[in-house]
């Protein structure tokens, strides 16, 4: 997060209007904007615990990993700066609850690249704020209005849910297959029809639906759910709830705050960071898992067939196997010997 993103440069071209300002940050922020800002002060909110990581050891207190915006921070600032997200759904989620506590009168910015649907921003917060596009730039646009009024917001109106046989999976937006079961996390869990006993890590767990299939399977499994996002780990926790599951769910990132040793991991990783592709996440999920594995112990994930890992698996584990494939998806799993 050392570079800066075309969307914060876009927003350092108008750096003189921040000088006098109470500054929230929020949105899909992944750089160091925060720390590049003038202003009287400036509270950075963000759902990804990866860039929270990045930003707190600048910005300590000013910095927050959260689903939602702290209320108190918010009504201290006058002025929002929104880095809009590739989901509209998730944008419009964060906006309503941010202008459910930004103090009406505040000035809002939203900026985004061209690619993410930033457009829509205009049409989706027209009942809160009067949004024109002030500045296009690096293929990114930047919208500015003034907040007429304030949101109603109530976090369980944006739960939704969806069955998976006897399990009922939790979901919010911004969350991996947030309105139905995803074909390869099916594929993954499908596959697994042995029985599974010991510690079960679900890396990038989403809602929580692979950990909760296969332990509603096998209820003698002890499973730990990670994430990177709030969102997706208030989901998890619904989804555990709601199927009288028990489980710790953990922010981490790949296995930052994990510790102990598993006799299973399985994850269906991201290959995106945002809007970007990037294989960080599952390159440091197969070549930490040897350490994180008992003697004996098992990764399973799911991919896209063209994705580069049989190759990372063989160099860590020594071999892999496919346990089932399907024109899109390949499951793979390896031993640790």
């Amino acid at each position: 997060m050392s570079m800066l993103t075309p969307a914060s440069e876009v927003i350092l071209r108008h750096a003189e209007e921040f000088t006098e300002s109470h500054v929230l940050l929020a949105g899909d922020i992944q750089d160091l904007i925060a720390a590049q800002l003038t202003a009287k002060s400036v509270y950075a909110s963000t759902t990804q615990y990866h860039q929270w990581q990045a930003m707190h050891p600048q910005l300590g207190d000013n910095s927050a990993f959260e689903l939602t915006v702290n209320a108190e921070a918010a009504a201290r600032c006058d002025t929002l700066i929104y880095f809009w997200p590739k989901s509209k759904q998730e944008a419009l989620f964060q906006l309503t609850q941010i202008f459910s506590c930004l103090p009406v009168g505040s000035h809002v910015f939203i900026v985004g690249e061209n690619r993410s649907g930033v457009r829509s921003a205009e049409k989706m917060t027209e009942a809160f704020v009067s949004l024109h596009k002030v500045d296009s730039a690096r293929r990114c646009g930047l919208y500015y209005g003034e907040l007429t009024a304030a949101a109603q917001f109530t976090l369980t109106d944006w739960l939704k849910e969806y069955q998976v046989g006897d399990a009922n999976i939790a979901t919010l937006p911004g969350v991996f297959s947030q309105d139905n079961f995803d074909n390869g996390s099916a594929l993954l869990t499908n596959a697994l029809t042995r029985p599974l006993s010991g510690k079960l890590l679900d890396i990038a767990c989403g809602s929580g639906v692979i950990a909760t299939v296969l332990a509603k399977r096998n209820p003698d499994l002890v499973l730990t759910l990670s994430d990177v996002s709030a969102a997706a780990l208030a989901a998890s926790r619904e989804t555990l709830t709601r199927n009288q599951l028990e489980g710790e769910v953990i922010a981490s990132n790949v296995y930052s705050d994990l510790s102990g040793k598993y006799d299973w991991i399985v994850s269906n990783p991201p290959f995106h960071d945002g809007l970007n592709t990037s294989y960080n996440a599952a390159q440091q999920l197969i070549t930490g898992a040897k350490a994180r594995l008992n003697r004996g112990g098992k990764i399973c994930i799911v991919a896209n067939a063209f994705l580069p890992y049989p190759a990372l698996l063989d160099s860590t584990f020594g071999q892999h196997q496919v346990l089932a494939q399907t024109g899109k998806f390949k499951v793979y799993i390896a031993t640790n010997a």
